[in-house]
């Protein structure tokens, strides 16, 4: 049985963990397993711990990595607290793939896609709060806010936020398509992603609350001291990749004094380990040009010494 899912940056996150020998990984977001897959199949000797909080892409990669029994342990969980539900000391490598799955956004009901008959967008379909909700129910400066600081869609964000209000007024927004068509296919600023991706884009970030999920990942990590372990991250989303990046500058330095101070007296010796990817790593243009989904993709790797 094949993922359905494309997994993107697969020969890299491989090259990546090229000298996982043995020990435990963890994929933070197992989608429809077609990272980890790769890796178990590279490394058989390894346990994986796999966690999703989408229960429908769980039960999919359990059947995917039925291959492998005994080797992986499962939680449906979102990525923010598996570190509270496994076992550490043995970590030797994590993967964390934070965009959606190419099922995902192909699959009518899941309402990801612009041409979708249904306006959810939820990663987690037991929470209660979807795209459906915030479209018809946000303010129009709430719906601003979201547009401008997930979309990057700047000035434009209030007056799209303007029109999705007067229409909602007349009947409400039931479904993506109706979304789309309210919001035009104009491109944005000369480039080839719509305006309406964008604002799909915005919304699914609010909706599944990506940022604050990458924040509390990310202290997680920090707080577990991890040793002779790898992270590699990939992100779609500049405040996602800055987040990270900035991050991982952090976890590397040795001083932690302010700048202002004239020596340092904090010992120099905070640094958590070495940033491995300098510059983030992106899809080659042959990945790009069978899977287009992956133009937007960017890898930063940590190594926790």
């Amino acid at each position: 049985m094949n993922s359905p899912h494309i997994p993107v940056l697969l020969k890299e996150v491989l090259d990546v963990f090229k000298d996982l020998d043995q020990g435990d990984f963890l994929d933070c977001t197992l989608g429809y397993a077609g990272h980890s897959s790769a890796i178990l199949k590279a490394h058989p000797k390894i346990n994986l711990f796999a966690c999703d909080k989408d229960i429908e892409a769980l039960n999919f990669s359990k059947k995917i990595l039925s291959n492998f029994p005994n080797k992986i342990t499962f939680k449906h969980i979102g990525f923010k607290d598996i570190l509270k539900e496994i076992p550490l000391l043995n970590l030797k490598g994590i993967l964390a793939d934070i965009g959606v799955s190419s099922l995902q956004l192909d699959k009518n009901d899941r309402g990801f896609s612009l041409q979708s008959d249904f306006l959810d967008m939820r990663m987690n379909q037991n929470q209660k709060l979807s795209a459906k909700d915030i479209v018809n129910l946000y303010s129009q400066e709430e719906l601003e806010r979201i547009f401008r600081e997930y979309g990057d869609l700047g000035n434009l964000s209030r007056s799209l936020a303007h029109k999705i209000v007067q229409s909602r007024n007349i009947r409400e927004i039931l479904s993506a398509k109706e979304l789309s068509n309210i919001i035009g296919t104009a491109k944005f600023q000369g480039r080839r992603v719509s305006v309406a991706l964008l604002v799909f884009q915005a919304l699914r970030i609010e909706v599944n609350n990506e940022l604050d999920e990458l924040k509390k990942l990310l202290v997680e990590i920090e707080k577990a001291r991890l040793k002779d372990c790898k992270f590699a991250i990939i992100s779609f989303h500049s405040l996602e990749d800055r987040l990270i990046k900035n991050t991982f500058k952090k976890w590397e330095k040795d001083c932690i004094c302010d700048d202002k101070a004239i020596k340092c007296e904090c010992g120099k010796n905070h640094s958590l380990g070495k940033i491995l990817s300098k510059k983030a790593i992106s899809a080659s243009k042959e990945e790009v040009r069978y899977n287009s989904r992956s133009s937007c993709a960017k890898m930063r790797i940590f190594y926790f010494r």
